[in-house]
């Protein structure tokens, strides 16, 4: 029976872990959109590693699909030039894996500009834990207009 009530706490104390892990994932990610949705520079550069990467998938003017690659500070500078409220990105956690340091999470979203609906995709988010919180280290979505959920 001890070992019952043993295996019983060892389980719930692993539960109990995964979910404050993915918490503080979610925390990082949540942070990202409010500092957009803010316009605050200074908490939107707080949520990315210094080597991170950020790209969309877009069709180039030849027609090719490619990444493009964003430089995060330019991004940073970007939404800190606009109105608080301009850019509402609403998004939805469908998937959250963790091992050790490194976490992905998969949130499809709805992206809003001045209250007008924009574009919807999918963000793949790949984040590091440094000096025990998470950054985000590679940023990739998808951004369309047709079929999107609203």
């Amino acid at each position: 029976m001890k070992k019952v009530l043993l295996l019983i706490g060892v389980l719930i104390n692993h539960i109990s872990f995964a979910q404050s892990a993915e918490d503080s994932v979610k925390a990082t990610i949540n942070q990202l959109f409010y500092a957009m949705k803010t316009s605050n520079a200074t908490l939107l550069k707080d949520c990315f590693a210094d080597s991170a990467i950020l790209q969309t998938i877009v069709k180039s003017k030849e027609g090719k699909i490619v990444a493009k690659t964003d430089e995060v500070n330019a991004f940073v500078q970007q939404i800190a030039t606009l109105p608080a409220n301009a850019a509402d990105e609403q998004i939805v956690f469908e998937t959250i894996k963790i091992d050790g340091l490194l976490a992905t999470a998969w949130t499809p979203y709805n992206f809003y500009y001045n209250g007008t609906f924009s574009h919807c995709g999918v963000n793949h988010f790949v984040l590091l834990k440094v000096n025990n919180v998470w950054k985000i280290q590679y940023l990739i979505d998808t951004r369309r207009r047709q079929g999107c959920k609203q």
